[in-house]
């Protein structure tokens, strides 16, 4: 069975001093996390599949097609799916490692919203895994 080998990792830099603090549960570092802080301004996604930053570089400016709200409606859907699955392994496999803690009533930025997006998009076109289907991609059988 393919396995993938990703980490996605949503992490906090702090705006005062640049440094990243990581979110801890039960002594056991989570694949995917967000560190949330009061002071907090700034976010960083990284995705460790390989081909994500070549992808996302063929990929459109985000300002010259949606809005940031776009990008967080779609995002909050297919985090819900993701996480869904994440939790749902006997279902569907173990591609879904990690579950991604994405608050749409946060605000991320354009570009972070807009990096998110862009990796759902670059799941389904490496994969062929449709997590939200949507109009007009629509696959018949």
């Amino acid at each position: 069975m393919k396995k993938l080998m990703f980490l996605f990792v949503l992490m906090l830099a702090f705006a005062a001093c640049n440094s990243q603090k990581k979110a801890v549960k039960n002594g056991v570092k989570e694949k995917v996390e967000i560190a949330a802080d009061e002071d907090s301004t700034q976010y960083e996604l990284i995705v460790m599949d390989p081909g994500y930053e070549t992808f996302l570089a063929t990929q459109p400016y985000p300002k010259e097609y949606y809005s940031d709200d776009y990008y967080r409606n779609w995002n909050n859907q297919y985090v819900i799916e993701w996480n869904y699955r994440h939790d749902h392994p006997d279902i569907y496999g173990d591609f879904y490692e990690t579950s991604i803690d994405y608050r749409p009533s946060v605000d991320y930025g354009l570009d972070l919203n807009y990096r998110l997006y862009q990796y759902f998009q670059f799941i389904e076109q490496k994969y062929g895994i449709v997590l939200v289907p949507r109009r007009g991609k629509l696959k018949t059988r």
